[in-house]
């Protein structure tokens, strides 16, 4: 049934890089952070598209707990091409079946992590890839994907609208709070590292923000609890001014980019991937709340009269790399993540 209810945005990650799909035939693939948004897109993808071109290849995935994994997902039992193998990403066993590709994609960008246990968050990040890393050099894979984030560049300055891949800005390292920043670049450096010593191709995606089926409506992103305000007839609280601008990419698109720059992104060489287009968090509660007559937006403080934050990406490497684009515009991926939030939720 979800195979079926996704299948037109299924088709747009199979149409995105056909010719390079043959590269998975045959093959295994190992993934970390299964469970994650990513993890989950990046697996039905691979499903949709393994039986479409009969591929006979198979994921692993790590999981904590197999049980919660498919109380979460439980139509993934249907899928025999995912088999779900139960670990730690700090102290998995190394298994003996061959791994042909890893995608590491372990770690969300969780504001209560981040606050309540930032060393945790820290270790989870640094040392679960150095792991993962590791496997990927024992096992000899043709490629390993990074999922970093934009949070390795800092605070955005407010004269750049859009920021590239060659932004030597950084966090804070004063302030607890770049754990997940400090964390990514760290993990970063260990894939240079594996690149550089081991000849392990590495492959590196900054991500931004996303919308889409299955993202989280009670984190703290600002997309999906705007939605969840309107499913639930609420009014769509705005604590802050409104004010920063952020960028949201469509998860189909996104699982689109994730796999071409597994097969054809250069080693050791990062790719923003987001949309370039930005939009106010006032302008974004304004965009959710036509979805439902007489949905308020309310902002809680006034605006600042310092330049509004960004959190906006250019992406013209991976468009001029690797023939990537946006597919999906802001007000198709809302729309299609509320009418799934509707019929599952």
């Amino acid at each position: 049934m979800m195979l079926a209810y996704l299948e037109k945005d299924l088709e747009t990650v199979l149409n995105s890089n056909i010719p390079a799909w043959n590269k998975l035939r045959n093959k295994t693939i190992f993934i970390t952070g299964g469970t994650g948004f990513f993890g989950i897109w990046l697996q039905m993808s691979f499903i949709y598209i393994n039986r479409k071109l009969g591929l006979d290849s198979k994921i692993i995935a790590l999981t904590r707990n197999k049980n919660i994994f498919l109380t979460k997902y439980p139509w993934l039992i249907d899928y025999k091409e995912i088999e779900l193998l139960e670990g730690d990403v700090l102290t998995f066993d190394f298994f003996e079946e061959e791994v042909d590709y890893i995608i590491h994609a372990a770690t969300d960008a969780s504001v209560k992590l981040n606050v309540e246990k930032p060393i945790t968050m820290f270790e989870t990040i640094v040392n679960g890839t150095k792991r993962v890393l590791e496997f990927g050099r024992v096992k000899k894979v043709k490629s390993f994907l990074f999922t970093s984030s934009g949070a390795v560049y800092g605070k955005q300055p407010t004269a750049i609208e859009n920021l590239s891949e060659e932004f030597s800005g950084a966090p804070e390292p004063s302030d607890p709070s770049s754990v997940y920043g400090e964390g990514k670049r760290m993990a970063e450096v260990l894939c240079a590292i594996y690149n550089t010593q081991f000849g392990l191709p590495v492959k590196i995606a900054r991500c931004y923000a996303f919308l889409g089926p299955f993202l989280p409506l009670d984190e703290h992103f600002a997309a999906g609890n705007f939605i969840r305000n309107l499913l639930n007839n609420e009014d769509i609280i705005i604590e802050g001014d409104g004010t920063p601008y952020r960028s949201y990419m469509y998860a189909a698109d996104l699982a689109a980019w994730l796999w071409t720059i597994l097969f054809d992104g250069k080693s050791n060489h990062p790719y923003n991937v987001g949309s370039d287009q930005p939009i106010s968090i006032a302008k974004l509660g304004e965009l959710i709340s036509r979805f439902k007559p007489n949905t308020k937006v309310i902002v809680k403080t006034p605006a600042s009269s310092q330049n509004p934050q960004r959190y906006v990406p250019s992406i013209s490497r991976a468009i001029n790399e690797l023939s990537l684009m946006v597919y999906t515009d802001l007000k198709t991926s809302l729309s299609k993540t509320i009418e799934f939030n509707k019929k599952f939720n």
